[in-house]
């Protein structure tokens, strides 16, 4: 019986040392996948609002275009807004302090969705929600699955995802937009 129960097994039994070393998944590594492009792009569009990198005008013209918005000071908003996604980025996708990241993140995208994209619809190329709902989505998703084995979180409870994770990062996240868009 113990030759039929071995010879139907799927794999063999990985050796004893294999067992206790962690491997990343698949999963893992699609993790790590859309936490570098989505963390990046957001770091990137935090460097262009701070340092005007990639083309962008930069810091006091950002500044002059919140103020636009209703944002006032339009300058200290736009410096909250590129700092929230520069270092929001660059949590996500390094998988460091990931529910804090994903809450700045997601406060940045609620208070561009209420105020740039809401009138436009849903799609983006009428410049509707799409995209920073995207962006808010994953940010959330991220922090409720965890950032998995490939993070600087991993060792730490939060690195685990999880609802308590994902209610911070949507709680502070909605907290931090309600207040700037109140004030």
């Amino acid at each position: 019986m113990k030759i039929i129960a071995e010879q139907l097994r799927a794999s063999p039994e990985p050796p004893a040392d294999a067992r206790t070393r962690p491997a990343a998944s698949a999963g893992d590594w699609g993790l790590l996948l859309v936490r570098l492009v989505f963390g990046l792009v957001m770091a990137g569009h935090g460097g262009q609002i701070l340092f005007g990198l990639f083309g962008a005008p930069g810091l006091t013209a950002t500044g002059q275009g919140f103020t636009a918005l209703g944002y006032q000071p339009g300058k200290l908003y736009a410096l909250i807004a590129g700092l929230s996604e520069l270092l929001g980025g660059l949590g996500l996708a390094l998988g460091l302090l990931t529910p804090l990241a994903a809450a700045a993140v997601i406060g940045v995208m609620i208070n561009a969705m209420v105020t740039v994209h809401a009138q436009h619809g849903l799609w983006a190329t009428q410049g509707g929600l799409e995209y920073p709902m995207g962006i808010a989505a994953v940010a959330l998703a991220i922090a409720a699955l965890g950032p998995g084995k490939l993070a600087l979180d991993r060792p730490f409870r939060w690195g685990k995802g999880g609802w308590a994770e994902a209610a911070v990062a949507l709680g502070l996240g909605g907290v931090a937009a309600a207040i700037v868009l109140t004030l």
